[in-house]
């Protein structure tokens, strides 16, 4: 398997991830809130590792969105941009997975999918094989 068919399968993943938190979002009552941001948070996680694998670097066992990010800016300094982006939707690694106490509502999980969408777009132009992929196909999410 070439390295764009990994790389393209990591980003599968992480579109279906965003198909799910929509659906979920859009489609089920009542809203599952933490799900959803769970799944926004695995888009923007598979992402990156994506983007990483892509530039021959191991995507490291981790949920820290923040840290992929800083990996991916020693390679593109534009990544910076996402940065605070991802350090918001870090949290919902762990924090949607177990009982707490944190109460989360209809807006913080609508937010999460569109900061995903964007940081996934962000991410798919980064790659041209992706970008170029994508263009004959038409893109498949919108918001």
């Amino acid at each position: 398997m070439s390295k764009i068919d990994i790389v393209c399968k990591w980003f599968k993943k992480a579109e279906d991830d965003l198909i799910v938190a929509r659906h979920l979002y859009e489609d089920l009552y009542p809203k599952q809130i933490e799900i959803i941001c769970y799944h926004a948070q695995q888009t923007i996680e598979k992402a990156l590792k994506g983007f990483l694998i892509y530039n021959d670097i191991e995507a490291p066992k981790t949920h820290d969105l923040v840290a992929l990010c800083r990996m991916c800016s020693k390679i593109d300094s534009t990544f910076k941009e996402i940065t605070d982006d991802c350090a918001v939707l870090t949290l919902y690694s762990s924090i949607t997975r177990y009982p707490n106490e944190i109460e989360m509502d209809e807006n913080e999980a609508a937010n999460a999918i569109v900061k995903a969408q964007t940081i996934y777009d962000f991410n798919v132009a980064m790659i041209p094989e992706l970008k170029s992929q994508e263009q004959k196909q038409g893109p498949t999410l919108s918001m």
